[in-house]
């Protein structure tokens, strides 16, 4: 009965091997990719492991866009104050109020005729009311604000301090270079009056003592900082609160027409500006006397009604003004220009006029009044699950295999039973 099992058994297995096996696709799918990537060798089934990284890497965030060559911060020559190496300001993604507000030279609306020549490197030209862009030059291109930055320390008094709060001078105040009201120790001052000595006469002494009132310089700078960030004008750091150079300091034409805008909607600091002389008190003997607001667009200009100018000699000439004309009113921001060939504020005016002579659908920009927000990277894609093909189909004669299989073991097992039985007798 042995040799019948075994021999059944070889047939069977001999019947099996010589029958073609039928390969499903998953299986040769399968095959494919096992025999061209490499597999983790375990004591089970193989799985395919896909080669290259498991997970893409993360989207890279886009390249800073509109920053010209040598822009990053204001060019040489340094003043004397910026002793201090300072990291330059941050540069956004996209250029704030618009991608052609990144250009490094004209921008312009499709058609316009060639600007004015001008001697700034950078200057805007927009809508005061609507914040539409007309036209501009490098923009964004980082210079230093002089006393135009002023417009900026003003939104930090006005969000700060009561105009009709008594200030007290002390001689710490008065204690700085530049441009002075004529404030002095001991003399008592209204906020508004403090206001009036900053705006019209650029006083740094005003501002000094303005400082002073809102808790000293650096909590200033931090709030003027923040202030900038808040409206969008992201070129602007300030170093002083009187516009004196200081380390790090810059600011753009684009932020000081941001600043200027928002400023100007502020009934006390429009009033301020258009006002061709203001009472001023005096200190100790000496008698009070009329600030004389030396804004030259006012007196020069028709429909001007605000302006600021500012001087250093390492930001050169800055101005930021605005006029009005049949109902429409622009805003004009320049920095790092010269008296020539002509007056900044005869350059300033000609700007103006290229501004008005434009039709209200012109547009390269707009003026915003807060912080954009910055795109961020797309997430990286959650990589699919390795693909394991389905077991293929059993062959038919597999039940076959395993009842052969056991009369094999039945076999052997019945064998030994004979031979013990064989030893037994």
């Amino acid at each position: 009965m042995g040799r019948w099992v075994r021999a059944t058994v070889g047939a069977l297995v001999a019947a099996i091997v010589t029958l073609p096996l039928t390969t499903s696709p998953a299986t040769a799918a399968l095959a494919t990719v096992s025999a061209t990537t490499p597999a983790v060798a375990a004591s089970g089934p193989s799985v395919a492991i896909p080669t290259g990284p498991a997970t893409p890497p993360a989207l890279a965030a886009p390249a800073p866009a509109g920053v010209c060559p040598g822009h990053e911060a204001p060019s040489g020559p340094p003043a004397h104050e910026e002793t201090v190496a300072v990291v330059p300001v941050a540069v956004p993604p996209l250029p704030v109020g618009g991608p052609r507000l990144g250009a490094c030279g004209d921008v312009l609306p499709d058609g316009a005729a060639p600007p004015p020549a001008v001697s700034a490197v950078g200057w805007v030209v927009a809508d005061l009311d609507s914040g539409t862009v007309l036209a501009a030059h490098d923009p964004h291109g980082r210079q230093r604000p002089a006393s135009t930055l002023k417009i900026l320390t003003t939104l930090v008094v006005r969000a700060q301090l009561d105009p009709d709060a008594d200030v007290v001078v002390v001689p710490e105040d008065v204690q700085v270079d530049g441009s002075k009201a004529g404030i002095g120790p001991g003399g008592h001052y209204s906020v508004r009056q403090l206001l009036a000595g900053l705006l019209l006469n650029s006083g740094n002494d005003t501002a000094m003592a303005l400082a002073r009132t809102m808790g000293g310089v650096p909590a200033t700078l931090q709030a003027m900082q923040a202030r900038a960030e808040q409206l969008g004008a992201l070129d602007t750091r300030p170093a002083t609160p009187s516009g004196l150079d200081g380390p790090g300091m810059s600011s753009s034409a684009y932020d000081l027409a941001v600043l200027f805008r928002v400023a100007l909607r502020d009934p006390l600091v429009r009033e301020t500006l258009a006002a061709p002389t203001v009472p001023f008190p005096g200190f100790a003997d000496r008698p009070g006397f009329a600030l004389s607001n030396d804004d030259p667009l006012l007196h020069t200009y028709p429909g001007a009604f605000a302006g600021k100018t500012g001087f250093t000699d390492a930001a050169r000439h800055t101005f930021v003004g605005a006029a009005e004309r049949n109902g429409r009113r622009l805003v004009v921001a320049m920095v790092r220009g010269e008296q020539r060939p002509v007056r900044m504020v005869a350059q300033a005016g000609a700007l103006l006029d290229y501004g008005f002579g434009m039709p209200a659908t012109a547009s390269v920009g707009t003026l915003v009044d807060s912080r954009p927000v910055e795109p961020r990277p797309a997430p990286a894609p959650v990589p699919s699950p390795v693909a394991i093909a389905p077991a293929p189909p059993a062959h038919p004669l597999l039940p076959w295999v395993a009842a052969a299989g056991v009369l094999a073991v039945l076999g052997v097992a019945g064998t030994g039973l004979v031979v013990v039985r064989r030893r037994r007798s």
